[in-house]
């Protein structure tokens, strides 16, 4: 069980809902790497947490392949030396990762082409297919 997260001002996850593990972090280090587990893997439990059905849904589309099938969304972190450090910048990835789906995404607009820009493809089609002409061989029946 780990600290809860704030994510804004309004909305904080519950330190229920995250659960920490550590790892032996991969790479070259000596002696080091070989006996400490730096890499932090942070799990945020979806369904435990307090956030709306909304952005859950906006995050298991976007992080479909970083959900479990517990339901458990993993972010891992293993930049830094230091488990702490590395703590701390999982909890701040969550964090980003969480706020960038609070809003939903703007719907797009269905824009036509302008007569000038169909002008334009349809005269450089053409003048492609000149050059192509160019190129095949003459017939001397005509």
């Amino acid at each position: 069980m780990a600290d809860e997260l704030p994510i804004n001002e309004r909305i904080t996850v519950p330190g229920g809902a995250l659960r920490v593990e550590a790892a032996r972090a991969g790479g070259p280090g000596g002696q080091h790497v070989n006996t400490t587990e730096t890499k932090i893997h942070l799990f945020l439990n979806l369904e435990a947490s307090t956030l709306h059905p909304a952005v859950l849904r906006r995050i298991r589309d976007a992080r479909g392949g970083d959900i479990s099938r517990a339901g458990e969304l993993r972010v891992t972190c293993a930049a830094s030396r230091s488990r702490h450090a590395n703590l701390e910048e999982a909890r701040a990835r969550l964090a980003a990762l969480i706020r960038a789906h609070l809003v939903p995404p703007k719907r797009r607009k269905k824009t036509r082409p302008t007569r000038a820009s169909k002008e334009r493809r349809v005269s450089g089609k053409k003048k492609r297919g000149q050059v192509k002409a160019g190129r095949r061989r003459v017939n001397r029946d005509d």
